[in-house]
């Protein structure tokens, strides 16, 4: 995409985590910016790629699992750029009837959602930001599409990382959790330095230094913000590891992938 063509309010001046996202899975929805920083990314861990990737297979595992669960109502929060394999698509498939709410405050990911789900009336995006869960929770969008008497999803994919302990992730998780309905799910994936090498923790410097704030958490640390949840097995473990399709997915070295991943259940 080429920078004249950006929609109002982009911010040419540092890369957006998002955008970034979108160069690295092979999206088209970045900019210059973006593809510069990715590309440092990349010098220092090659693997990046591949990594992104495999954060969006656990992404597409875990929403089938909660539509073979029952769940039709799916709130993704923080949800970047509509890419193949979109939570929507995901769901749909199984029962077009399912509702998915998208929320992103990235203008290039909310521009493009409403272009991708025209014509979708069961899945919506919300310009919103997401630390701040009335803005979400009490949009008429929200409140159209989403039922919170009976169970959702929530997605929390690639997304607590930008959350540093600043501003209290505990208590983010905690306020989507207390509306929703007994035997809702959360789906969480995040960055991690357990079992890495020094490059992952010269990219995360990379993205401070870029003005995107990144915390990588330990597995306990992931715990520690699932208060009134109970772990779907096999608990929370690296990407690849959590309900592969096909063992031979989850390789020699799941660590790798550098990021854990979690569903689990509203008791």
């Amino acid at each position: 995409m080429t920078d004249e063509h950006a929609p109002r309010g982009i911010d040419f001046d540092k890369p957006n985590a998002a955008r970034v996202y979108d160069y690295l899975i092979g999206g088209k929805l970045n900019y210059a910016i973006d593809r510069m920083f990715a590309e440092q990314i990349l010098a220092v861990r090659p693997e990046s790629r591949d990594l992104a990737l495999l954060n969006r297979r656990w992404l597409r595992r875990a929403v089938r699992f909660g539509a073979e669960q029952g769940i039709r109502q799916f709130l993704d929060i923080g949800s970047g750029m509509p890419t193949v394999g979109h939570v929507h698509e995901v769901v749909q498939a199984i029962d077009a009837t399912a509702h998915v709410v998208y929320v992103d405050n990235e203008p290039v990911a909310v521009a493009h959602s409403e272009i991708v789900l025209k014509g979708n009336d069961n899945a919506e995006m919300v310009q919103a930001d997401a630390e701040i869960p009335a803005d979400v929770l009490e949009h008429p969008t929200t409140e159209r599409l989403l039922d919170f008497d009976r169970p959702l999803m929530v997605i929390m994919a690639a997304f607590i990382h930008f959350v540093p302990d600043s501003r209290d992730p505990a208590g983010l998780v905690a306020a989507y959790r207390d509306v929703l309905a007994p035997g809702s799910y959360l789906a969480l994936s995040s960055g991690t330095f357990e079992g890495q090498g020094e490059e992952v923790r010269r990219a995360a410097e990379m993205y401070q230094k870029s003005g995107t704030e990144v915390v990588a958490r330990s597995k306990a640390e992931l715990a520690a913000l699932l208060d009134g949840f109970e772990l779907v097995p096999p608990g929370i473990v690296f990407t690849p590891q959590w309900r592969p399709d096909d063992p031979a997915e989850v390789g020699a070295h799941p660590e790798l992938a550098s990021q854990l991943a979690l569903v689990a259940r509203k008791v």
